[in-house]
């Protein structure tokens, strides 16, 4: 293993040590958008997601392959009955003037900006001009999700990508996102529902971020919970391939249910040293995953069969909350969690009942940097706009020093419910979340 990749691998395990540490610190609040990274299931069920592509490029080394890599990805996937989701972009041909990065290194293909897939051959990958092989992952039942239209970072990211151009703008970040969410409605009829951020990054300044961004188009927010690795160069090819399916191998060997529910990250591209090991890495992935007992799906089966991360099919308030979802309510928390046994507040009511409406006020009045809500709310508050709403449509009274803190009480959710469908219900509990929720579900769904 090069010194290279001994320094990316530390950085990243310090990286998700130092993540875990600040996520363990930061109060999770009631969001539309939710970080999907695994699901909470007893099925053996996984998701396996493909990054950077669609690539008419040839793998590397060739080998015995014949086409274009992600046409050989979707190809192994259909031999064992899978279905992948290609997390795809538009097109990196606007990203010059560049020039290339180290070899080895998180920054190979371009100082500036990333090329997909690589630089100096935008032309050969890329929604825009990969047309058939969309259509050919449509037709296969395989799931499209947007990597963003050109794969520009949305906010600064100075440990790894401090030289990298950045939008800085959640506007510019929703356009970019629209460019490639309409040519996938307007060329192939297909709606694009989940989305991945450039190398996770999330902060858009001022006090924005991705969540806000996806909010705009409806998408949720899908994540990963287990390394396909392939992305990270070794020593050989022959070793990079190996790193691609023993963890699964290692996994299933100490608990075979350990990756029910998980979403799986690979690459639909080329790794750091340019070689593409997921090209024969992901048959051996697909003969442990079937040999125990597997179904791999896409993203959005897997959360249509369980969309939360902590309650799952038989559970109390799983219907409810799943109801809830469907209909366009916001249960959940952003990190996927429903937390039924937790008490409720006040201000996750509001903005469980009006999440998705009030999420473009919310961004529209930090950008206009309008001050304060009504309520007293600061306008960055994530339950502002939602309290707002609630507050106009008398589901709360009106008040300039509005406590969304405040524990949820029966009569709150009584006229929460009036207010929402005009008929005042006889009795209800707002003990937990889990049934202020099937209150709610029962009353508007």
């Amino acid at each position: 293993m090069s010194l290279v990749t001994k320094c990316i691998g530390t950085a990243k395990k310090v990286k998700h040590r130092f993540e875990d540490e600040i996520k363990a610190r930061t109060p999770v609040y009631v969001s539309p958008v939710r970080r999907v990274e695994r699901v909470k299931t007893t099925e053996r069920v996984v998701a396996m997601t493909f990054d950077d592509g669609p690539s008419r490029m040839a793998p590397n080394p060739v080998g015995e392959h014949k086409k274009g890599l992600t046409m050989e990805l979707m190809e192994t996937l259909e031999k064992y009955g899978a279905r992948g989701t290609f997390d795809v972009v538009g097109s990196t041909a606007e990203n010059y003037p560049d020039e290339p990065g180290k070899h080895g290194s998180a920054s190979w293909g371009g100082k500036r900006y990333d090329h997909y897939p690589d630089i100096g051959h935008d032309g050969e990958g890329g929604a825009q001009v990969c047309r058939e092989e969309i259509d050919r992952l449509i037709s296969g039942g395989h799931e499209i999700t947007s990597h963003t239209y050109a794969h520009v970072l949305y906010g600064w990211k100075p440990l790894v990508y401090g030289r990298r151009h950045y939008l800085g703008d959640i506007n510019k970040a929703v356009e970019d996102l629209k460019k490639l969410h309409t040519l996938l409605k307007e060329r192939h009829n297909y709606t694009i529902r989940l989305s991945r951020p450039p190398h996770y990054v999330d902060k858009i300044a001022p006090g924005l971020s991705s969540y806000d961004a996806l909010s705009q188009l409806g998408y949720q927010y899908m994540a990963a919970s287990f390394d396909g690795a392939g992305w990270l160069p070794l020593s050989s090819y022959e070793a990079e391939v190996e790193a691609t399916w023993r963890p699964i191998e290692r996994a299933l060997t100490t608990n075979p249910d350990s990756l029910c529910g998980q979403i799986i990250f690979q690459k639909d591209g080329f790794n750091m040293a340019r070689r593409t090991p997921i090209a024969d890495g992901l048959e051996v992935q697909l003969k442990l995953l079937s040999d125990a007992g597997y179904r791999v799906v896409t993203v959005s089966e897997l959360m249509e069969l369980s969309p939360f991360a902590d309650l799952g099919a038989g559970d109390d308030c799983f219907e409810a909350a799943k109801k809830l979802v469907d209909a366009g309510y916001c249960p959940a928390y952003r990190d996927n969690t429903v937390r039924p046994d937790k008490p409720m507040t006040i201000g996750e009511l509001a903005e469980t009942v009006f999440g998705w409406p009030a999420a473009s006020r919310r961004v529209e009045r930090i950008l206009k940097k309008s001050g304060k809500w009504p309520s007293g709310l600061a306008a960055n508050h994530p339950y502002g706009a939602a309290v707002d709403m609630a507050m106009e449509r008398g589901c709360i009274e009106k008040s300039s020093a509005f406590d969304p803190d405040r524990p949820l009480t029966e009569e709150d959710i009584k006229k929460f419910i009036k207010a929402l469908t005009g008929k005042m219900p006889e009795s209800v509990s707002a003990a937990t979340r889990g049934d202020a929720l099937k209150a709610l579900a029962g009353a508007v769904c």
